[in-house]
């Protein structure tokens, strides 16, 4: 595999999502769900085989699609943004009208459960973890694979939040926790590829970097799609049948995850060959 002299194309396929996501990201800001901004959770009670598919119907009616429902035996509990008690009396009325035996339990506004101090920690635990990886990947290997395996991941990351920016998709603690899990899903598949690399390095054959960094790809690469394929097949399937409520955790994962596997094979690996060359320069 040509992995190497196609690497700017690769890099510009980067850019042309990175650049307009982080363009958006400055204007606009993310579409912050309830757990960031904090809102209002009623408690109902709806009798009969009644779904939370059913519940989302009526406030998706009354544009409250991004309200969060869940259902515990006959009760459902209803996340939304702040509502005025004019807004409750409409809401439960609609209610009413479509279900007939409805009754209300409890409302009461929340606060943001992720506020400014958590996803504060959150950027610092995830700046902690790469500087924590570069350091393992630097004593494990030399500090070259470790600088492009965290450009890697930063990429990931990158990409994601571009996305999530572009298309206006909400972004509540499923995002976060999604968004670590690919990190750890990234630097997992890049090892493989860079421990191959090594492995190439010590049989000193005569051939540049061009020429090992391509055939330690094309060695690892079945190993990498098949995992990757196996891993988003999965999440596809839930994404389908999985529901509404972990629909933002299943697709940020597989956006991570398809991410995760082009990047371990075309952007950390050739970033690798450039910083070695400028190392050597």
């Amino acid at each position: 595999m040509q992995i190497i002299r196609k690497r700017k194309w690769f890099y510009a396929l980067a850019l042309l999502i990175i650049i307009p996501g982080m363009i958006s990201l400055i204007m606009q800001g993310l579409n912050l769900g309830i757990d960031f901004t904090g809102g209002t959770i009623l408690q109902i009670s709806i009798p009969g085989d009644v779904k939370t598919a059913d519940v989302r119907g009526v406030l998706e009616q009354m544009d409250m699609a991004n309200a969060e429902v869940q259902k515990s035996g006959d009760q459902f509990y209803i996340r939304t943004t702040e509502l005025t008690q004019e807004q409750t009396d409409e809401l439960m009325a609609n209610l009413k009208t479509e279900f007939k035996d409805v009754e209300f339990l409890s409302a009461e506004s929340v606060g943001a459960t992720i506020g400014k101090e958590l996803t504060r920690n959150a950027i610092l635990a995830v700046a902690i973890a790469a500087v924590l990886m570069l350091v393992y990947i630097t004593v494990r290997f030399e500090w070259t694979f470790g600088v492009a395996a965290v450009l890697g991941i930063l990429h990931n990351v990158l990409i994601v939040l571009s996305i999530f920016a572009l298309l206006r998709w909400e972004v509540n603690s499923d995002f976060i926790a999604a968004i670590l899990t690919v990190i750890g899903y990234s630097i997992n598949d890049t090892i493989v590829i860079f421990d191959r690399v090594r492995e190439n390095l010590r049989e000193k054959r005569k051939e540049n970097n061009e020429e090992l960094i391509n055939r330690s790809v094309t060695q690892t690469i079945n190993r990498s799609l098949n995992t990757g394929i196996t891993a988003m097949t999965t999440l596809i399937f839930l994404l389908i049948f999985g529901g509404e409520t972990i629909e933002i955790f299943v697709l940020t994962m597989l956006i991570g995850f398809v991410c995760g596997t082009y990047s371990s094979i075309c952007i950390a690996s050739p970033l690798w060959y450039d910083i070695k060359n400028r190392q050597a320069a």
